[in-house]
């Protein structure tokens, strides 16, 4: 039987909700998942507030796996969210002479001050997630996984804890594509073998280019004896209601 590792995001940040920054990890972390056998099931975004971010995660933390949280771990009085993990886990916070001793091999010693100690506050019984780029680190505590906000660091902080992560079945895909089939021209015989093929997860994309328009069908399973008789089906079905002389391609994977 496949096996299944689910996973959240909280993304936290007041810039994040008010546009003023453009959130580039959601995307980035969900393929990095998926490709190593994590299924994301759920993304939130809160603001710098405490009592939001506890609920947040207190709320995810019991429903998936892992949650994987990114921003407010940097110097700043709103970075709150090493505070509100430590909370949702009822554990103290302090600074931790590990993370101190990260922060010394690019900040000399004169200069950690107050602010940029808070980066080396560490909920109690967390793991650390090293952090190549400024050496201010990530943690890990329990099922959450704590990251920056900024994507380059954050990229480097996740291949540093995928490692030690739980993973399941990986999802296969199958993407199928006819020339001038639209959505209308299919939407109830899919929806038929959407029903019939319950172990396949079947989604429908209307697409657009310079010869008009056309609909992206995806497959995704992990059983891949179950995807293949759903492709075939869908092929199929393709088949006899794409337009004439239309060509359908079929691409396995990504």
């Amino acid at each position: 039987m496949p096996e299944t590792v689910t996973a959240a995001i909280l993304v936290i940040g007041d810039e994040i909700l008010s546009g003023r920054t453009k959130d580039r990890n959601i995307g980035y972390i969900t393929e990095y998942l998926t490709a190593i056998g994590i299924d994301t099931r759920e993304v939130r975004v809160v603001p710098d507030e405490e009592d939001d971010i506890v609920a947040a995660l207190n709320a995810l933390r019991h429903r998936y796996d892992y949650v994987f949280t990114t921003g407010g771990i940097g110097p700043t009085h709103d970075d709150i969210t090493a505070d509100s993990v430590a909370k949702a886990f009822g554990v103290p916070i302090d600074v931790d002479p590990r993370a101190r001793a990260m922060l010394l091999e690019r900040i000399p010693e004169k200069d950690l001050n107050e602010a940029r100690l808070r980066m080396a506050r560490i909920p109690h019984g967390a793991e650390l997630v090293e952090n190549s780029v400024s050496k201010a680190p990530g943690f890990m505590i329990g099922n959450v996984v704590t990251m920056a906000g900024v994507p380059s660091i954050m990229q480097v902080m996740l291949d540093n804890v995928a490692p030690k992560l739980k993973t399941g079945t990986r999802m296969l895909q199958v993407t199928i594509e006819a020339a001038g089939l639209k959505e209308g021209d299919i939407g109830t015989p899919y929806g038929v073998l959407a029903k019939a093929h319950p172990g396949v997860i079947m989604g429908s994309y209307p697409m657009m280019n310079d010869k008009g328009f056309y609909t992206r069908l995806v497959l995704r399973a992990k059983d891949e004896g179950l995807l293949a008789a759903a492709e075939a089906a869908v092929v199929a079905m393709v088949e006899a209601h794409k337009p004439a002389r239309s060509e359908i391609v079929v691409t396995r994977g990504g």
